[in-house]
């Protein structure tokens, strides 16, 4: 499958990428959104920025300088803006029927860690067509039964796993959930999946339905706040979801993505934030482009057509650059 390995190159992180994110927004409220799953932002806009690239990614590094940051939060996806708390369960939010009740499930070790992932938590094995599949999730620090919480997924680049989101490898914290868990201040509930054999091909959207439906089941979840974000293999599963699922998910964020998991439907707006690598040779621009264009159709943004930075020179330290 032409998705990134989680081969062992994990310090390189060279050359810079192409944003395209939010420009024009059809919300009220809190300004990325409206009504329960549909929502409002995406463009056509691109403006360069320093990050990852490429086949070069594994659990200790995915993120590297790409996927964290500012700019894989914000507005965009969950998180909020730097360091606050996403929500405090009063802004209009639809508690899932779990709220209040006490949870069922029993967290076992996350497979293959250490190193651990970060507060309360562990690993959900559960049915879903047939098959055995699992899950690593992170409830907020001192979480509250009755309060409503966002529902964020991470999923894995080709060849990763949930232990590689979940602990952030070597990066420890400030990537665990691809940055994410850091910048809502623990402040939401963080679940990363494990694909089938180490990707996102055939259909997993039953999988994420039954997902979602056990933990709404089983936590307290704000269910107008349900996000989907995923680096590589696991940015065309997050792609899926926003053709497929835009009733259900608030918003996406695509870390160097391609269409690799399919788009069931594709007709229905949804909060939308792409990255993509100028110099990635697996998930390119040109395959990133026609993903960008049809959620600026699908949520009423005018087209555009910015300049695209430049190529840079290879970095002179293999390190890359490193957003925190």
């Amino acid at each position: 499958m032409p998705a990134h390995g989680a081969i062992e190159h994990r310090r390189e992180f060279p050359r810079t990428i192409a944003l395209m994110a939010a420009a024009c927004s059809q919300s009220s409220g809190d300004g990325d959104s409206s009504g329960s799953g549909g929502a409002s932002a995406s463009s056509g806009s691109s403006v360069g920025g320093s990050g990852s690239s490429g086949g070069s990614t594994s659990g200790d590094s995915t993120s590297g300088g790409s996927t964290s940051g500012g700019s894989t939060s914000g507005g965009s996806t969950s998180g909020g803006s730097g360091g606050t708390r996403p929500d405090d369960g009063s802004s209009g939010a639809v508690p899932s029927p779990g709220c209040g009740k006490t949870s069922a499930i029993r967290f076992e070790p996350v497979p293959n860690e250490p190193p651990n992932g970060f507060g309360e938590g562990g690993y959900v094995r559960i049915q879903s067509g047939g098959q055995n599949r699992g899950f690593a999730m992170r409830l907020p620090d001192n979480y509250d039964k009755n309060k409503p919480y966002w529902l964020v997924f991470g999923f894995h680049w080709n060849g990763g796993n949930s232990k590689e989101v979940d602990s952030g490898g070597t990066n420890g914290y400030n990537m665990a959930h691809f940055g994410l868990q850091k910048l809502s201040n623990n402040g939401a509930i963080f679940v990363a999946p494990d694909g089938l054999n180490g990707g996102w091909g055939g259909n997993n959207l039953p999988f994420v339905d039954d997902m979602v439906k056990l933990i709404e089941e089983n936590f307290c979840v704000d269910t107008t706040h349900t996000f989907a974000n995923g680096f590589s293999y696991g940015g065309g599963m997050s792609y899926a979801i926003a053709c497929a699922r835009a009733n259900v998910f608030r918003g996406v964020a695509i870390y160097n993505g391609a269409v690799l998991s399919g788009c069931e439907g594709g007709n229905d707006p949804i909060a939308y934030w792409q990255m993509a690598g100028l110099a990635d040779n697996t998930c390119t621009l040109d395959r990133a482009r026609p993903m960008r264009d049809r959620f600026v159709q699908n949520n009423g943004c005018t087209p555009q057509n910015p300049p695209q930075p430049p190529q840079s020179p290879p970095y002179l330290n293999p390190g890359g650059a490193y957003l925190h």
